[in-house]
């Protein structure tokens, strides 16, 4: 036996090594193929979280095409409702920022630079000579072969990343919706790959994990489109004329901790400074911001969301930016995902670990209260 152990130690590195370069492959493979994965892994999270619904329709005695169709139909409806109601409306805001380009442009170059300078003693406006900057990208694209050859590659490659764009945005509802049809076929397809001794421990983590950031997502989306309506119509009571842009973008952002507000009242502040230049609409943007920060706090986050996910702030921020800056837009879609999911194999493992015997040693705990406990009967002897 000793003299297979050494043996046994190279079979199993050569098995762990085997594991890592097939989880080194399939990343690498994300990576090529992100810009195609995406539309699949947005189908297949619509599916997932539309699924309850359609299971809850067939425990009531509809059909499964049925169920799917309702399902698929409510959420269609609701997409266009939300294009109707929301493109228009950003759409006139793009036009406003677009307008008010010239008059954020004098007031970084004439107010925010020179006081900045003035207390920093750093020279910063010669840095921003749009005059230079114009000289230097026309040197610069003389030198790379003149501008048509730059502009025809870029409208070139720009209209690759369009078609790509439209091929994906059809591409989603069908998707959608053969996954909302066959979800519990791929579950089961998944499920008999499970090897039979492990099969209630995986599908103990996974339904626990299913329910963790199913819950967390639709929590967040709430939370996400009633702090989005609440910052752009209290900034729009303010007066600001972006201010429902700045709120749709500041409630966008608040699935990532701090990033929402912190964004929201950077663009505010400065809007307001541009537009007013006075300190009582500043005040009135921290105000808005202030209450939305109170609601979330108090109310929205511990009713929708809770501590489902299980997540510091700070892994959360680490996974949307690592995610993002590994697979792009394909890895910022699963970098929540992934992180509950190792959240809890993560508990999972924490619970094995204490429960083992590395962790128990191998002498028998100590009881706390055991020499009270024993120090009874002599009195009760004695009685």
């Amino acid at each position: 036996m000793r003299d297979m152990e050494p043996v046994e130690e190279i079979a199993l590195f050569l098995r762990r090594l085997k594991w890592a370069a097939v989880a080194v492959a399939v990343c690498w493979l994300l990576w090529l193929l992100a810009p195609v994965l995406t539309p699949f892994v947005l189908a297949a999270m619509l599916g997932w979280l539309g699924d309850p619904l359609v299971d809850k329709l067939q425990a009531r005695g509809r059909s499964r095409d049925f169920a799917v169709g309702l399902v698929f139909t409510g959420m269609t409806l609701l997409v266009l409702l939300a294009l109707v109601l929301l493109v228009p409306t950003i759409e006139r805001q793009v036009l406003t920022l677009w307008a008010s380009l010239p008059a954020y442009r004098d007031w970084l170059m004439l107010t925010a630079l020179p006081w900045l300078e003035a207390r920093t003693g750093l020279e910063i406006t010669q840095w921003l000579d749009f005059s230079h900057l114009f000289e230097l990208i026309r040197s610069n694209w003389e030198r790379a072969g003149g501008v048509a050859t730059t502009l025809l590659g870029y409208l070139s490659r720009s209209g690759f990343a369009l078609l790509t764009l439209v091929a994906n945005v059809a591409l989603l509802p069908v998707l959608t919706y053969f996954f909302l049809r066959d979800w519990d076929v791929f579950v089961e397809r998944v499920a008999a790959l499970v090897p039979r001794d492990h099969l209630g421990t995986a599908t103990r983590l996974a339904r626990e994990s299913s329910d963790i950031l199913g819950a967390f997502l639709r929590g967040q989306f709430l939370v996400m489109l009633i702090l989005g309506v609440m910052y752009g119509l209290g900034l729009w009571a303010v007066g600001l004329d972006l201010g429902i842009l700045i709120g749709i973008v500041a409630g966008l952002f608040t699935f990532i901790p701090y990033l929402g507000p912190a964004s929201g009242i950077i663009l505010g502040v400065i809007a307001a400074l541009v537009q007013y230049g006075d300190w009582p609409h500043v005040a009135g943007v921290l105000a808005v911001f202030g209450i939305g920060q109170v609601i979330e706090s108090y109310w929205l986050t511990p009713k929708l969301v809770g501590d489902r996910i299980g997540l510091h702030p700070v892994a959360v921020i680490f996974a949307v930016m690592a995610g993002g800056q590994l697979f792009g837009f394909l890895g910022m879609l699963l970098a929540l995902p992934l992180a509950a999911v190792i959240n809890v194999l993560l508990r999972f493992a924490q619970e094995r670990y204490v429960a083992s015997r590395l962790y128990a040693g191998e002498q028998p705990g100590i009881v706390l209260g055991a020499p009270a406990h024993h120090a009874k009967h002599p009195e009760q002897g004695q009685g």
